[in-house]
């Protein structure tokens, strides 16, 4: 058994095997056909869509059944046979990564090298650490897959004369088979003298490059108590040292005291008035900076239609009863293997004392709790998050540079980059606010 791969622009793939449960709501094929639908995917949005196939070829070389056309088209239906698929977009922009790399794109305008187009795996918009490969049942990521998939990265980089390919928080299983079984190296002057002669080098040659980075993520589980989940709100504060607990509490009173309320809905419970609220304070969070949200409310509106099990909705109501800012949260079912509560969208409608801290954070801890969630996912950046029990855990990208004359500096950005984030992570682990008996073990490369 060999495997091959397919470039393809739709979805008829879904149809063609029985694929895994992938490992986060924002994998399943209903997200991506909402992304689709309502625009937030695609060429007008600038991110062009392909569809790598990987796909196992039957050896029939050894078959001793008799060549009849029924039997020959038993065998061209099961010739090949689905394996893998991972999303690979063609964009001229960086908008909705998460994943920097402009001092990239200038440097190549220094030289006067086109940047654009260039390749990007990762579930738009949504900075959340999860599988870049939908598997068929009973498959295995593995260095074969991975190999046959950037296989097919290559094919369309040359077909569009893409610069670079990137792979956006991938989980550390993808990230170590790619940077064990890939090259991570090049013979640079053999490439570039390649390149200068017009042969192109062979593209397998380029090497993967690795990132890391810094998030903060809440797990919900006691030390002191052999690591039980906590039992409320409570017990979680309970973990955290006597200062640090005080001022969780008071910003909760401030909340209060501004006359504020909070409610959380799931799923159905959810109205039409109560998307149309969050929408308009989700739309706030983008133009007070000048810009323009990335996705619609028939975004949100099919969301809520496809994925009601998926979501939480957090409100906050002044006196009157009027709701003034929002939060909105997926979640995974709590029996899933790694039931993870993720913060995504956020907004208000003016300026309220600690109240983003209570709807993005507590209302959020308060939940994971309640549902028996194994951990709480609140988004990208921010150490404030930090102080309130979310440990730093490490982000993961790769990166493949197709021009070898620029793979060395980047390359040595990236190995200096890791040290960087290496070295904060561990002081931001040690600002860590819990007591001596919930302190979790350091891992530098966790």
């Amino acid at each position: 058994m060999t495997l091959q791969y397919a470039l393809l622009n739709d979805t008829s793939w879904q149809s063609q095997a029985q694929w895994q449960t992938p490992d986060t709501p924002f994998m399943s094929f209903a997200f991506w056909q909402i992304l689709t639908d309502t625009g937030a995917i695609g060429e007008q949005a600038g991110w062009l869509p392909i569809f790598i196939l990987v796909h196992r070829v039957a050896d029939y070389a050894d078959s001793t059944d008799s060549v009849t056309d029924s039997v020959t088209d038993s065998v061209a239906d099961t010739a090949l046979q689905p394996v893998a698929v991972m999303p690979v977009f063609i964009k001229g922009h960086h908008r909705g990564e998460f994943v920097f790399d402009h001092s990239w794109a200038e440097a190549y305008a220094r030289y006067g090298i086109d940047y654009y187009p260039r390749l990007v795996t990762s579930v738009p918009y949504t900075p959340i650490t999860g599988q870049r490969f939908w598997l068929a049942a009973g498959e295995h990521l593995n260095d074969d897959i991975l190999k046959t998939a950037i296989a097919g990265v290559d094919d369309v980089a040359q077909q569009v004369g893409a610069s670079s390919w990137h792979g956006l928080f991938v989980t550390p299983e993808l990230a170590s088979i790619a940077t064990t079984s890939m090259p991570t190296e090049i013979d640079i002057e053999l490439a570039i003298a390649a390149q200068e002669s017009g042969v192109e080098s062979t593209p397998i040659e380029m090497p993967i490059l690795e990132r890391q980075g810094c998030q903060f993520l809440w797990q919900n589980k006691n030390l002191s108590q052999d690591s039980r989940p906590f039992a409320d709100f409570d017990g979680f504060l309970a973990t955290l040292r006597a200062k640090k607990r005080k001022t969780i509490r008071a910003e909760r009173r401030k909340v209060a005291e501004q006359g504020i309320s909070c409610q959380r809905k799931c799923g159905n419970d959810i109205t039409n008035e109560d998307w149309q609220a969050f929408y308009h304070c989700y739309v706030m969070t983008y133009a007070i900076r000048g810009q323009k949200p990335y996705l619609t409310l028939d975004f949100f509106m099919a969301l809520a239609d496809s994925l009601p099990e998926h979501i939480m909705l957090a409100q906050a109501m002044d006196a009157d009863g009027e709701i003034i800012a929002s939060s909105l949260f997926l979640y995974d079912k709590a029996d899933s293997k790694n039931a993870t509560l993720y913060g995504r969208y956020w907004g208000a409608l003016g300026e309220y004392d600690s109240l983003h801290f209570e709807l993005c954070y507590y209302q959020g801890l308060e939940f994971a709790i309640e549902q028996g969630l194994k951990s709480f996912d609140p988004g990208t950046q921010g150490e404030h998050k930090l102080v309130r029990g979310f440990i730093p855990t490490t982000t993961h990208s790769l990166h493949r540079i197709y021009d070898p004359r620029f793979v060395p500096a980047i390359g040595d950005f990236c190995a200096r980059d890791r040290e960087h984030m290496a070295q904060y992570r561990q002081q931001a682990f040690e600002a860590l606010p819990f007591n001596a008996d919930n302190m979790p073990d350091f891992d530098i490369n966790h």
